[in-house]
């Protein structure tokens, strides 16, 4: 079956098909080639992309960047306060005005209702790159990256995700993996895990798929057999610094450690990160929880994140080629 996505947003997992996502990684694998090859053909000249920043970045702003000059088109940034959006004027007025300025314009804020707003309101393709709800750029990054570094196609590869799962990756890394057909394994405390409707269309979507969804609160379980590692920070946006006591008790059994990658049982395992990370002191934050809490590193060990089992910095370098991959599938020509 064709599959043509022109024209299309990209705002969460579950707008679009299994074969649409296949596409999507194909053509970032062509693209990542070209770009290594040296061979890219530009496919974007002409067009202009509008970058909206409520949340700042280093990837995600990076990644989009690099992606569209490379496929020769413009890009205005679009800061917190870069704007008068949501404070003297309307999401829905904004969006009204960037469609008629813009060919296609990417988010990254808080509410998940904003760029359903701005996809809903503008005209052009509008693209997540990341919402208080879901996180689709970095989770096509993900199985992109997986099945790179593996060499195995999505619904031979298991994945582990530990920690806080209530939050954007826990939900996309949830949706993705089932619509993907992954054998899927989320362990985090019962009160983070995400909403029972989420994991119920998870649930079908991995039963059409071939894949399964697992949630535990037993760490050990959730990475036993497991191809990959995968956890995030453990206080999510908007959350209030006052919670890191209680989070860091609840999570602690969590952290992604020697002894926890060793219960994979897998010695290829390796550990994947959106980042940034909390792995030691080395920033203001960093150094700040080791001050108020003593602990030198949150979600993952040092020794973890620079071990030879670390893939996070290939799986950041992939945001870009997935990324380019959805311009060039929904805005090209």
């Amino acid at each position: 079956m064709a599959v043509n996505l022109h024209g299309r947003s990209f705002v969460k997992e579950l707008d679009f098909t299994r074969d649409e996502m296949r596409l999507l990684l194909d053509i970032s694998h062509d693209l990542k080639r070209a770009k290594y090859a040296g061979t890219e053909r530009p496919r974007l000249s002409g067009k202009n992309i509008a970058l909206i920043f409520e949340k700042p970045s280093t990837r995600t702003r990076s990644s989009f960047e690099v992606a569209a000059h490379d496929q020769g088109a413009h890009v205005t940034y679009l800061g917190p306060e870069g704007s008068h959006m949501g404070k003297t004027e309307s999401m829905k007025d904004t969006a009204r005005v960037l469609g008629r300025l813009f060919d296609g314009i990417e988010y990254r804020g808080f509410a998940q209702s904003t760029v359903e707003t701005l996809a809903a309101q503008a005209g052009v393709p509008v693209w997540n790159g990341l919402t208080d709800k879901f996180h689709p750029t970095q989770t096509l990054c993900d199985v992109f990256t997986m099945e790179e570094l593996s060499r195995k196609p999505a619904e031979q590869i298991t994945l582990a995700y530990v920690g806080d799962a209530h939050q954007n990756m826990g939900n996309s890394l949830m949706v993705m993996g089932a619509l993907m057909g992954l054998d899927l394994r989320l362990g985090a405390p019962r009160q983070l895990w995400p909403e029972d409707d989420l994991i119920k269309t998870a649930r079908g979507l991995a039963e059409a798929s071939g894949g399964s969804v697992t949630i535990t609160e037993d760490p050990a379980a959730a990475v036993k057999g497991a191809d990959f590692v995968y956890t995030d920070v453990w206080l999510s946006m908007g959350e209030e610094e006052s919670a890191w006591q209680e989070r860091i008790e609840q999570l602690q059994p969590y952290q992604v450690n020697a002894k926890l990658m060793k219960a994979t049982g897998n010695d290829h395992a390796r550990f994947l990160h959106c980042l940034p990370s909390f792995h030691n002191r080395d920033t203001t934050v960093g150094e700040h929880l080791h001050e108020k809490f003593s602990v030198d590193a949150l979600e993952v060990t040092d020794e973890v994140f620079e071990s030879a089992a670390s893939a996070v910095f290939i799986q950041a370098e992939n945001r870009m080629h997935t990324i380019k991959a959805v311009l060039v599938a929904t805005l090209g020509s």
